[in-house]
């Protein structure tokens, strides 16, 4: 057996010290949905493209939301690539090689809505964990969590300008400013730019950028304070926000009551007078 070392700078099969490992998922790649405990871990698995994204592995990320939606104990998401060089490098090409008229085009970005919308619509927060490149789809996918920790030298962007010559929908559109600032928008989108995890930090767009080695222990500090809190005011909060970015006018009565109505508020109220960590139980 040869003793000789894989240079990581070179070999592309090279998993980086401390990144997550493939599960061998084949060349469509896959999606693998993990329960421990309260989190959740959604994994995009094809690190031979930078987790590049094909039906197949859209069509498993809805099936995760499904999972975990459906999953009472879950009270917390956290998605992610493997090999450590990136999160998701955008949709495949390969996906785009039939399309033959705008008609595509137009259906192409109903369904990534679709799938994005799915996300965006979980009721328990949600963490990307971002690694190398979030680009194209990886950057709606980032966008549509509820935050977003970023390893040192990671990249955001939608390089379409200079890549592929498409555009993006307005519903996408409208999720990337609401929470990037139009100005950054341009700059992705018109410039081309990929910005830095580290820049995004100071908007806030990114919740903390940190060291590889540090990822791991960050994600579980989060995830720990995010499953400790009241997970009904999570769920009404989330789609109030989605109700906000998307101008929508629906009353918000309905919610409310679900929310005051709710044992753990009465929970809340009485461990807050008793000066007692309260137990929530997400009824």
């Amino acid at each position: 057996m040869s003793d000789a070392k894989t240079d990581p700078k070179t070999d592309p099969k090279a998993v980086p010290p401390g990144a997550l490992p493939s599960r061998d998922p084949g060349p469509e790649g896959a999606v693998h949905l993990d329960v421990d405990g309260a989190v959740a871990s959604v994994i995009f698995d094809r690190p031979q493209a930078r987790n590049a994204m094909t039906w197949a592995m859209y069509e498993g990320l809805a099936r995760a939301c499904e999972a975990i939606a459906r999953t009472m104990s879950v009270r917390v998401a956290v998605l992610r690539g493997t090999g450590g060089k990136a999160f998701v490098a955008g949709t495949d090409i390969g996906q785009f090689a039939e399309f033959g008229s705008g008609e595509d085009g137009v259906a192409y970005e109903a369904r990534i809505e679709g799938f994005v919308g799915r996300l965006a619509a979980l009721e328990v927060p949600t963490v990307a964990a971002v690694e190398g490149w979030a680009v194209g789809g990886g950057l709606a996918i980032a966008t549509a969590c509820d935050f977003r920790v970023a390893t040192v030298g990671a990249r955001f962007g939608a390089p379409i300008a200079r890549t592929l010559g498409n555009c993006l929908s307005t519903s996408s559109l409208r999720l990337l400013t609401a929470a990037l600032g139009l100005p950054t928008v341009q700059r992705m989108v018109l410039l081309a730019d990929l910005v830095p995890a580290e820049e995004l930090e100071h908007s806030g767009y990114v919740l903390r950028t940190v060291k590889p080695e540090a990822l791991e222990a960050t994600l579980d500090d989060l995830c720990t304070r995010l499953a400790g809190y009241a997970p009904i005011t999570m769920a009404t909060t989330k789609v109030l926000l989605g109700r906000l970015v998307a101008g929508s006018t629906e009353p918000d009565e309905a919610l409310l009551r679900r929310c005051y109505g709710s044992e753990d508020f009465g929970e809340g109220v009485a461990a807050f007078v008793a000066k007692r960590p309260a137990r929530w139980q997400g009824r």
